[in-house]
C-alpha cells in the first residue's frame, strides 16, 4: 500500500508575496500555538525578572529588619518563582519547538506542493541549486525565527515588568534601565545590515555549489569516461572555498553581534551599580534595594541577547524567506482554460496544424524529423504552440491539463527515475500490467537480475543499471500507463538491433488499437508503423 501524500498546507498566502508577508502567512496560520507560545514565553520571564526583587526584599525585612518570618515567607517565594519559571519553561520549550517544526514543514510542503504545480514548467525558471538550498538550509533559517518568537514577546514583557517595578523604588535607576537598555539594543542594529548582506551572499554561493555537486553526481559516469574528474574536482573546490570564505565572512559579522550584546547592556548594568552604590551610601535607597536594583540589572541581560539572537534570527529569515517567495512567486507556463473542453472517448486523433502533421487514432505512426523534440512537446502541450494542435478536433488549450496528461503521454528516452521499489515506479492505471510492459519493453532480464524483482529499491536516476537498460525500463514504465496517445522519442537508441527488433514488435502488438506515435529514424520501427512520416526542419519564424 502506497503512503499517502502530505496535503497542502492551509496557509493562505497573498498573490504576490514578500518576505515579511510569507513570514507573517505562516505565523496566521497557527494562532493558537502562536498565542500559547507567546503567553508561555511571557510567563518564564516573568518569574526571573521579579525574583531580584524579592531577594532585595528579603534582606531589607528579613535580615537587616530581623524579621525571621519575612524571611522564611521571601525564601518561600523565592524557590516558588524558580519552581513557575522552570514549569512555563518546559512549556515554552516545548511550544517553540512545536513553531519551529511548523514554519519549517510548511516551507517544505509549501515550495513541494508548489513544485508540482509548475511542473515541466519549472525547468528554466529555477535553478537545481535553489532548490536543494530551500531543502537543505532556507527552511531551517525559516524555523528558527519562529523558535525564537516567543521568547522575544517574553523578553519584552519581563522588561517592563523589571522597568515598572523599580519606578517605584527610585526613578532614577528606573530611568537609567528602562533609557540605557533600549539604547543598547539600538547600538546593535547597525551590525544587522552587514550581517544580512554577507548572509545573503552565502546562501548564493551555496546555492552554486549545491547546482554544481549536482552536476557532477549526475554526470559522473560521463565525467569518468572523459577523464574530467579532476576539472570538476577543482571547479567543486574553488567554489566550496568561496562558500567557506563567506561563511567565515558572516561568523564574523556574528562574532562582533555577540560582543555588542554583552558589551552594551554590560556598560547599563555598571551605570546602574555605580549610581546605585552612591544612593545606598548617601540613605537614599537601602542594602537590599542596591542588590535587588543590581539583579534586575543583570536581569535585563537576558532580554537583551534573546533580542540580539532574534534579530540575526530574523535577518537570515529574510535572506531564506526571499528565496522561499522567489520560488512561490514562480507562476506555470500553462494554465487551464476557463471553461476546458472534455476530450473525447476512444483513440484519440492528433494534428499539428503549424507543421501539418497527424496522427492517425488507433495508427502506429512513425515520424523521422530533426525537429521531434518541438513538436512532441507542441503535441503533448509541454509548451503552449502558436498554432492550434488538435486532439480529435479540442484545441489543446481548451482541454484540461489532467485530463490531457492522463490520455497523451510524452515519454522521452531521458526521463529520469526517482528513488523508490520499482514495482511501485511502474503504474498500472489501465488494463496493461507490469509484466506485460516489461515483456514489451524487453526488460524481463533486467528484473530477473535484480535481487528482489520487482521489488527491488533503485536509486535516484536509476544510477544501478546501465544507459540501454534504464532505457528499456523507461520504455516499460510509459507502456504500463495504458494512455490512449502515446508519444515516445527515440525509445531504443541505446539497445542493439536484435533487442531493438523485439521491442518493435512486442510495443506494436501491445498498443494495436491506441494512437502511438514514436520519433525515431530506426528502420527497425519503420518496419512495424501503420504510418511513416518525414518533416523536414521548419524554418525559423
Amino acid at each position: 500500500m502506497s503512503e499517502k501524500p502530505y496535503p497542502a498546507p492551509d496557509v493562505r498566502l497573498p498573490e504576490r508575496l514578500t518576505p515579511l508577508g510569507y513570514l507573517l502567512a505562516v505565523l496566521r496560520s497557527r494562532p493558537w500555538l502562536a498565542g500559547g507560545t507567546a503567553v508561555l514565553g511571557a510567563l518564564w520571564l516573568v518569574p526571573g525578572a521579579l525574583l531580584p526583587l524579592v531577594v532585595g526584599q528579603a534582606i531589607d525585612a528579613g535580615i537587616a529588619g530581623a524579621d525571621t518570618a519575612a524571611l522564611v515567607w521571601n525564601v518561600v517565594l523565592i524557590a516558588g518563582l524558580g519552581v513557575l519559571q522552570t514549569v512555563f519553561g518546559a512549556g515554552l520549550l516545548f511550544s517553540a519547538h512545536g513553531m519551529w517544526l511548523h514554519a519549517a514543514s510548511t516551507t517544505q510542503r509549501l515550495v513541494s506542493h508548489h513544485t508540482l504545480r509548475l511542473g515541466a514548467g519549472l525547468r528554466g525558471q529555477a535553478d537545481t541549486g535553489d532548490m536543494m538550498a530551500i531543502a537543505s538550509s532556507d527552511e531551517n533559517r525559516v524555523g528558527a525565527i519562529f523558535e525564537v518568537f516567543g521568547r522575544v514577546l517574553g523578553a519584552v514583557v519581563a522588561f517592563l515588568t523589571v522597568g515598572i517595578v523599580l519606578l517605584g523604588t527610585s526613578p532614577l535607576l528606573a530611568a537609567v534601565a528602562l533609557v540605557g537598555v533600549p539604547l543598547a539594543v539600538a547600538g546593535i542594529g547597525p551590525l544587522i545590515a552587514p550581517l544580512q548582506r554577507r548572509q545573503e551572499a552565502q546562501r548564493e554561493d551555496l546555492s552554486t555549489v549545491n547546482a554544481l555537486a549536482a552536476d557532477i553526481v549526475s554526470g559522473l559516469r560521463v565525467l569518468r569516461g572523459v577523464g574530467g574528474e579532476r576539472q570538476f574536482a577543482k571547479r567543486f573546490a574553488t567554489a566550496s572555498q568561496r562558500v567557506r570564505e563567506q561563511g567565515n565572512a558572516v561568523a564574523s559579522s556574528t562574532s562582533w553581534l555577540v560582543g555588542a550584546e554583552v558589551l552594551l547592556p554590560g556598560l547599563v548594568t555598571v551605570a546602574i551599580t555605580w549610581l546605585g552604590a552612591k544612593l545606598a551610601v548617601a540613605g537614599t535607597i537601602t542594602v537590599g534595594e542596591l542588590v535587588a536594583f543590581y539583579g534586575a540589572s543583570a536581569f535585563l541581560i537576558i532580554p537583551v541577547s534573546t533580542t540580539t539572537e532574534a534579530a540575526g534570527s530574523f535577518s537570515g529569515a529574510m535572506v531564506a524567506a526571499r528565496k522561499v517567495c522567489k520560488m512561490l512567486n514562480l507562476r506555470p507556463k500553462l494554465t487551464d482554460a476557463a471553461d476546458p473542453i472534455a476530450l473525447p472517448d476512444g483513440p484519440l486523433e492528433l494534428h499539428d496544424t503549424e507543421s501539418g502533421f497527424t496522427a492517425v487514432a488507433g495508427k502506429l505512426t512513425v515520424v523521422e524529423s530533426p525537429d521531434a523534440e518541438e513538436l512532441a512537446a507542441r503535441l503533448a502541450r509541454f509548451t503552449d504552440p502558436a498554432e492550434p494542435v488538435l486532439v480529435s478536433g479540442v484545441d489543446v488549450r481548451r482541454a484540461a491539463l489532467a485530463e490531457l496528461r492522463s490520455r497523451v503521454v510524452y515519454a522521452h528516452n531521458q526521463d529520469v527515475w526517482f528513488s523508490g521499489v520499482l514495482r511501485e515506479q511502474i503504474v498500472t492505471p489501465g488494463s496493461v500490467t507490469v509484466e506485460a510492459a516489461l515483456t514489451a519493453a524487453d526488460a524481463d532480464d533486467i528484473v530477473d537480475a535484480l535481487p528482489l524483482g520487482l521489488d527491488e529499491l533503485i536509486g535516484e536516476r536509476g544510477r544501478e543499471v546501465s544507459g540501454g537498460q534504464r532505457q528499456r525500463l523507461n520504455l516499460a514504465r510509459a507502456l504500463a500507463l495504458d494512455a490512449d496517445v502515446l508519444l515516445l522519442d527515440e525509445p531504443t537508441s541505446a539497445v542493439d538491433a536484435h533487442t531493438e527488433a523485439r521491442i518493435t514488435e512486442r510495443v506494436a502488438e501491445l498498443r494495436r488499437g491506441r494512437t502511438t506515435v514514436v520519433f525515431s529514424q530506426s528502420p527497425l520501427w519503420r518496419a512495424v508503423a501503420d504510418e511513416y512520416v518525414v518533416k523536414e526542419r521548419q524554418p525559423c519564424s
